[in-house]
């Protein structure tokens, strides 16, 4: 999210791609309708079905599944043909855009009606609307991520953005609502398979800063991996854990070192709201060991057919701990333990101690909580420091260490400070008032340094460095093809020393890039950059000019080491439209993705698979319920709003299978599985679309396994998991399941 739920209330406009957040964030939600309220705000909503937010807004377009891109190009082609796009800031901050001019000219009106199933008319209208009324920002979510085209529809948003000027602008950007409490948080942490915390790559360098930042040796981190190749290499990711398991039956070849995974730890994740639940529960069955930590009865433990060496550790809930947690617009808050732990149970922290001690290194793992750094550049140990407090000191490691996004600023003390004064912040820009005068609430990242009062907008250049200014992130280069790749002239940070684009700094270019000298000490002090500085000088001398650390540049409109490089509509893999596959085919299938050969174009191309399953299936979250719904549907009085697992179906397609409202119908997927759910007449879907929510589990494919639970741990709600019946597809680069774009069947049932 580079600007913020509040700061929405800026905007003229707001387009929202696969998102829905009058269900999905009902508190953050209030920005919305304050902005029409305040400021006439126009809002426009594009999403398959129409949803609660659908319904506040001023246009709305019922866009197919899957057909982002083909809409977003065609606004770019009206919008270019019309010169409404921001050509003074495109030339100053933008490189690539040359490239989707030509893209966007053949998407036509006329084409993406086609395409996409939203008329023309509309289309014009839409994008009239929008690029008239600037500031816009632009809103997506689950919606737009989850395919197998998910990261081109996530750089095809911001090249809108960037086309009209918005971003880097109060009211403007591109805000992403994060769908759980602290997911950006976790983000940031490294819970990912192909990235060390604060998003460190896992190159040997990071390793090696990492080993120096928690007390060990490398060569200690070394010895944890087969051999040292391995430290390098992406992981299993969440979504395909289970191919990795020994027994599994698959014909895609795995890459784990000649070795299956004999056991999973699942700390808090509602494993039933992950795709492809029939493979899930493959993998379960076949682990050596099943250890699940909720405060809740993890519904994976029902649903494998394992009997021994499963492990239900009781975890505390969030009430029960304390510590920082990240909101969706990267502000930082402190949570207040309200009570104790109950009965036995442990919050995770405890659990992951005990497992660390009885494996062997304890001492290791809570080092960095001990540590400091020196002014010359050095760590040690904290002076007649014996223990570490938690969660204080664990808070104080990750703003000493996580300098890649700037969480130096992010002490315990600061962030405590902010909860404990959150009404002294104005809602709508953050800024701190009174003694708080200078931060933004939550002092989000980046926060430079220790003083820093954070930064509210990403890449906004009309304010300085120490207000929370930057230009775009030099990541990538000074210049690729012969063209520069560095802001250009006349663009940069209010107050910047430099009037132009410059490099990340780095302790070799600092002198030359500030032209400043160092002294000896501090040249012997300074990391290689600033991004594993422990002094801290870097980061201070740009302070001092006005300059962000990690250079002034252009935003990248083509990616060059993507499969794609600048993005293409490409048809999901089971389409209803099989006409369009041959147009728009699928990637070449990818091997070794997180470890598994993943299937593209051999999938797409295997049938028209419309003919057997002519339906598209849309999945989607409920105001009452969260993720998997496990915790929720434990409450008799949230389980009574929502009761039993459905299927919004319209009376029409309804109708021509003989499906009655209320009464029972079967899901069937291309994947061979199927799900017995209760139908419910809705005019929200069109008639050739199903919605259901992702919420339920406790049956499988029509049978009851609800008597698995331990006595007085079920559930009252439980249903079938839509999961089960959603189809094969993940993304080319992150591998999110295609849970938004696949196909079934339904019968009466």
């Amino acid at each position: 999210m580079t600007n913020s739920l509040g700061d929405i209330q800026k905007s003229k406009a707001i387009i929202i791609f696969g998102a829905n957040p009058a269900v999905n964030h009902p508190v953050g939600f209030q920005h919305f309708l304050k902005a029409k309220e305040r400021n006439n705000s126009q809002l426009i909503v594009i999403d398959p079905r129409f949803t609660k937010t659908a319904a506040k807004a001023d246009i709305y377009a019922q866009i197919r599944p899957g057909t982002d891109i083909p809409f977003m190009y065609g606004m770019l082609n009206i919008i270019f043909q019309n010169g409404w796009d921001d050509k003074e800031y495109v030339d100053a901050r933008v490189f690539g855009m040359d490239k989707i001019r030509e893209e966007a000219k053949k998407w036509t009106p006329e084409l993406v009606e086609d395409v996409t199933g939203v008329p023309a008319q509309t289309l014009i209208q839409i994008t009239n609307l929008y690029a008239k009324n600037r500031p816009g920002t632009l809103i997506w979510a689950m919606g737009l991520t989850q395919h197998s085209i998910g990261t081109s529809n996530t750089r095809m948003a911001p090249i809108l953005q960037l086309a009209l000027g918005n971003m880097g602008k109060a009211g403007g950007g591109t805000n992403i609502l994060r769908g759980h409490d602290n997911v950006q948080g976790a983000t940031d942490m490294g819970c990912l398979a192909d990235s060390l915390p604060g998003y460190y790559g896992l190159a040997e360098g990071s390793w090696k800063y990492f080993a120096k930042s928690w007390g060990v040796e490398f060569e200690y981190l070394e010895k944890q991996f087969k051999d040292k190749s391995w430290m390098s290499k992406n992981g299993f990711s969440l979504a395909r854990w289970w191919a990795g398991v020994q027994n599994v039956k698959s014909d895609e070849k795995i890459e784990n070192a000649g070795t299956s995974l004999k056991a999973l730890l699942v700390f808090g994740n509602g494993i039933t709201s992950v795709a492809q639940q029939a493979k899930i529960k493959e993998g379960l069955d076949n682990l050596d060991m099943l250890v699940l930590a909720d405060p809740f009865v993890n519904e994976a433990a029902i649903l494998t057919d394992k009997k021994d060496n499963v492990f239900i550790l009781p975890a505390a809930t969030q009430f029960e701990t304390s510590g920082l947690v990240v909101a969706t617009n990267r502000s930082a808050q402190w949570r207040y333990k309200v009570v104790e732990p109950l009965y036995e149970s442990k919050p995770d922290q405890e659990i992951m101690f005990e497992l660390a001690k009885r494996l062997g290194f304890y001492e290791q793992y809570t080092k960095g909580m001990l540590m400091q750094e020196t002014k010359d550049g050095k760590l040690e140990m904290i002076p007649n420091k014996k223990d570490f407090v938690w969660p204080e000191d664990a808070t104080n490691e990750i703003a000493r260490i996580i300098k890649t996004i700037g969480l130096t600023g992010w002490t315990a003390e600061r962030v405590k400070k902010h909860t404990d004064n959150w009404h002294m912040f104005d809602e709508v820009s953050g800024a701190g008032m009174g003694p708080m005068k200078g931060e933004y609430y939550g002092l989000p990242w980046p926060c430079w340094t220790k003083t820093h009062g954070g930064s509210p907008n990403l890449y906004d250049t009309s304010i300085s460095v120490k207000e929370g200014g930057m230009g775009f992130r030099n990541n990538f280069g000074l210049e690729k093809d012969g063209v520069n790749l560095l802001a250009e002239k006349g663009s940069f940070p209010k107050g910047s020393k430099i009037e132009a684009g410059y490099p990340e700094i780095t302790k070799a270019n600092i002198e030359a890039v500030l032209g400043i000298t160092l002294t000896e000490e501090e040249k012997a002090a300074c990391g290689a950059n600033w991004k594993v500085d422990n002094s801290g000088i870097l980061v201070q001398k740009c302070m001092e000019a006005g300059v962000c650390p990690y250079g002034n540049a252009k935003a990248r409109a083509i990616v060059w080491n993507f499969p794609d490089h600048i993005p293409m509509h490409r048809e999901p893999l089971h389409s209803p439209r099989h006409d369009l596959t041959l147009k728009y085919p699928a990637y070449a299938d990818k091997a070794n993705h997180f470890r598994v050969m993943t299937k593209y174009i051999s999938v797409q191309s295997a049938k028209d698979y419309s003919k057997e399953f002519p339906i598209n299936m849309v999945t989607g979250r409920l105001v009452t319920m969260n993720g998997a719904g496990i915790e929720n549907r434990a409450s008799k009085y949230i389980a009574a709003l929502t009761p039993e697992m459905f299927c919004d179906i319209h009376p029409d397609l309804a109708h021509k299978h003989g499906i009655k409202n209320g009464h029972m119908m079967w899901i069937h997927s291309p994947e061979g599985t199927k799900i017995k759910v209760k139908a419910k007449y809705s005019y929200t879907v069109l008639p050739d679309m199903v919605f259901m929510p992702f919420h339920f589990a406790g049956y499988f494919q029509g049978v009851d396994r609800t008597g698995n639970f331990p006595a007085g741990t079920k559930p009252f709600a439980s249903g079938e998991s839509v999961n089960t019946v959603t189809n094969y597809g993940y993304d080319i680069i992150t591998q999110i399941p295609e849970t938004k774009g696949g196909l079934c069947r339904v019968e009466k049932a």
